[in-house]
């Protein structure tokens, strides 16, 4: 990869360019316009999207693309940053059967595993099933802890015995390590 400003200017001549951003404005910013990423990208190129936005943004990147020429994924990741950085993100994705199975193998390289939905917004959708599950997860983790304390429990002891369980969940074993790091810190 390399490095420039404006967007257009990064996207020059790649074959795939992916873009990860905050929300749907900077998406819209970042792919429009004169300095836009579609402007520089060639046809035949594959846009992949990695921000969590919406479907609708998702479905309105992908006429873009499609009336320039260019293949359109959106591609929401789950996994956070450990996931990024050991290349083991659960990526959604949503679009043309065609340009996904030219973008998988790239997207392999740093997913633990990556799957067509279905049609432009699908990959979104699913993102917000996902985050539904994970609110879930948390708020159910957040009242056992309050009724763990409310009983007089050792949390750390609780917590050290059902992460271990049929309770183990990615939230549960960060609320340990939290927990750890926070005694060994004096907290």
């Amino acid at each position: 990869g390399k490095q420039a400003a404006p967007p257009r200017e990064a996207a020059k001549d790649w074959e795939f360019v992916m873009m990860c951003v905050g929300n749907d404005d900077d998406v819209r910013s970042v792919a429009y316009g004169e300095q836009g990423v579609l402007a520089g990208m060639k046809k035949g190129a594959i846009l992949v999207d990695h921000t969590t936005a919406s479907a609708i943004v998702a479905r309105e990147v992908f006429e873009k693309s499609k009336s320039l020429g260019v293949g359109f994924i959106d591609a929401p990741v789950s996994g956070g940053q450990a996931g990024a950085v050991n290349g083991q993100l659960g990526i959604m994705c949503g679009g043309e059967p065609a340009t996904f199975d030219k973008a998988k193998p790239v997207l392999d390289v740093y997913a633990k595993m990556c799957a067509l939905i279905g049609g432009p917004g699908a990959g979104q959708l699913t993102k917000m099933v996902n985050q539904l599950c994970i609110v879930g997860i948390a708020q159910s983790l957040a009242e056992a802890l309050a009724f763990a304390k409310r009983n007089s429990l050792d949390l750390e002891k609780v917590i050290g015995v059902i992460s271990k369980g049929a309770a183990q969940s990615w939230q549960m074993e960060n609320r340990w390590k939290a927990m750890s790091e926070q005694k060994a810190e004096g907290f």
